[in-house]
């Protein structure tokens, strides 16, 4: 195990959750050696742009801030698209609009629908597959099920990427299954994979606690019998103290972005620096 001990709440982490970027770095490599590099260049530059607010990570940027030794660590999340870029231009193509997806969604009563989201990058094993789709057919519960087809990596491999046979059909009116981009800004969700997904985790749910873990790795199969545990859990009323701090969350961000919010301040601040340095931009 790793602990990383100055960083607040002093983080534990096997090793195998480390950045891979990390994990697989060689000395010499020209690879390795240019990505390092970069990272470097980060804590040596006069600041740094983060779309994050105070209101969800503030501790960890005053630590950013007193590790770099000065304050030029701004904070400008939650960022958001364009209004004239819509949820399926901004991720890329799917097979279900966003508004045959919010309609449907519009029919169904609140906290009933579970969003399934394994991120732009995992593909699941068949197995992996199988389970999962056993366990909400089984469960009972609407839901919605963002699946990503084979990459190419996985195009001629027959153990990833299928949908069971016969699944769309049985689960038709209570499941929507989206081969694609799904509008993830109106519900945005997912699984600690790999990457990121390990500290993102540990932030959701051992510090905001608006989450729980029900399985880890790119490799592990969650059971279906303890999927339908999971969903039933997370749509039953146990669940409202975890919706409550969502929603303050939720009001937090919106906070941040608006009018003498933290995140529009810094904005300004970071602004004001640039054009206090003369630069060009």
């Amino acid at each position: 195990m790793i602990t990383f001990s100055k960083i607040p709440n002093c983080p534990i982490y096997p090793w195998w959750q480390l950045s891979p970027i990390y994990r697989s770095y060689v000395e010499g490599d020209p690879v390795s050696e240019f990505i390092k590099d970069g990272f470097r260049a980060d804590v040596a530059s006069y600041g740094i742009v983060i779309n994050t607010f105070s209101g969800l990570e503030g501790v960890y940027l005053n630590y950013l801030s007193k590790e770099l030794g000065h304050e030029r660590v701004w904070s400008i999340g939650p960022l958001l698209p364009p209004d004239d870029v819509g949820p399926v231009e901004r991720g890329g193509p799917s097979e279900v609009s966003s508004s045959v997806i919010f309609s449907w969604l519009d029919t169904c009563q609140d906290h009933t629908v579970v969003y399934v989201c394994f991120g732009s990058q995992a593909v699941l094993t068949n197995k992996q597959m199988e389970e999962l789709t056993l366990g909400l057919e089984k469960s009972g519960v609407k839901f919605i099920l963002c699946v990503k087809g084979k990459t190419k990596g996985h195009v001629d491999d027959e153990d990833y990427g299928d949908i069971p046979s016969g699944f769309e059909d049985r689960v038709t009116g209570r499941g929507l299954v989206i081969k694609g981009w799904a509008p993830q800004l109106g519900a945005n969700a997912g699984m600690a994979n790999g990457a990121d997904q390990f500290a993102n985790a540990t932030l959701l749910v051992d510090e905001l606690k608006v989450a729980i873990r029900v399985c880890e790795g790119d490799e592990t199969v969650l059971e279906s019998n303890d999927l339908v545990k999971f969903l039933g859990e997370v749509t039953s009323e146990k669940w409202i103290g975890k919706r409550d701090i969502a929603k303050n969350l939720s009001k937090a961000a919106y906070d941040a972005i608006g009018k003498e919010g933290s995140s529009f301040m810094n904005l300004d601040a970071f602004l004001w620096h640039v054009s206090e340095l003369g630069l060009d931009v």
